[in-house]
């Protein structure tokens, strides 16, 4: 019974903090109003592993784990577009990438250019980014050993995620939604960004069903 108890305590807790992760701009309708196709970039990640790594080598792995977001949020939007979810479209990260190759962006330097500079580059009407702080390589998979236990430990908690949408035209943040990274959350990240995804779905702005709750 007190399992039980425990149980519902913490998946609402989960839940109650979901929606206070959640930010969304109250002029998003009027911002958003002509958005056709956005373009999902590389993730920035940051990475502090348990493990002593060359500063060349921690560089390699970040870059792979910020493509690898990259993949799994087309993979998760794709699925869903497939049923309509959606009220835009989602350039092919192949092409998002390729353009940005080809206009000398990658990894290393994209941080360095506005929404609007790479809205125009890309040709899109909005940025999906994000930011990954890491103490594992989430790619790679977590370990599916799990304890109550950890949580009071920590060593349930792999880092943190934010993942957002920006407005080409103004470069304006339309919306964000933050999660910590657990064993609950996913062994990997494309089912890490399925689960928090869903979990945001209801909050998801360019969601047809969100669109139709605002009329």
């Amino acid at each position: 019974m007190k399992n039980i108890v425990f149980f519902f305590a913490l998946l609402i807790t989960t839940c109650a903090s979901a929606q206070k992760n959640i930010y969304e701009n109250i002029r998003f309708d009027a911002l958003s109003q002509d958005h056709e196709v956005l373009a999902i970039v590389p993730f920035i990640a940051h990475l502090e592993l348990k493990e002593a790594v060359d500063q060349n080598d921690l560089k390699v792995l970040a870059e792979k784990e910020g493509y690898a977001v990259q993949n799994a949020l087309e993979t998760y939007f794709s699925k869903r577009k497939k049923r309509k979810k959606f009220n835009v479209d989602f350039q092919n990260i192949t092409n998002t990438n390729a353009i940005l190759s080809q206009n000398n962006i990658d990894y290393n330097n994209i941080d360095t250019y506005t929404t609007q500079e790479l809205c125009k580059i890309l040709e899109v009407d909005g940025i999906i980014s994000g930011n990954l702080n890491l103490n594992i390589l989430l790619s790679e998979g977590v370990p599916t050993d799990f304890s109550i236990l950890d949580y009071f430990s920590g060593d349930a908690n792999y880092g943190r995620i934010g993942v957002k949408v920006s407005d080409g035209d103004t470069g304006k943040l339309l919306w964000k939604f933050e999660n910590a990274i657990t064993k609950k959350t996913g062994k990997n990240t494309t089912e890490l960004i399925d689960k928090m995804m869903k979990t945001a779905s209801r909050k998801f702005p360019y969601d047809k069903d969100k669109k139709r709750d605002r009329n």
